[in-house]
């Protein structure tokens, strides 16, 4: 976190406190309405997630396959 805003750190490299997040855009969203950054980071208020939700689009952040995909079940065997 930088001034209120979220950066992302994927090299871990960043001093201070860290919190963990999925490439999956739906984390973001369930963190996001959960104020899991701001309890994970210890800071008081809302924290500007734009930079991390772009990074996520950017770096390969996957979708949850439809469920009629095919190949995208599993097999009970």
């Amino acid at each position: 976190m930088v001034d209120g805003v979220l950066t992302p750190d994927p090299r871990r490299r960043l001093p201070g406190r860290g919190a963990w997040l999925h490439l999956d855009p739906e984390c973001l969203d369930r963190a996001e309405r959960r104020s899991a950054f701001p309890r994970a980071l210890r800071v008081p208020g809302p924290l500007d997630t734009a930079a991390v939700r772009f990074h996520l689009q950017a770096h390969g952040a996957r979708e949850t396959p439809a469920l009629d995909t095919p190949g995208s079940k599993v097999d009970p065997s």
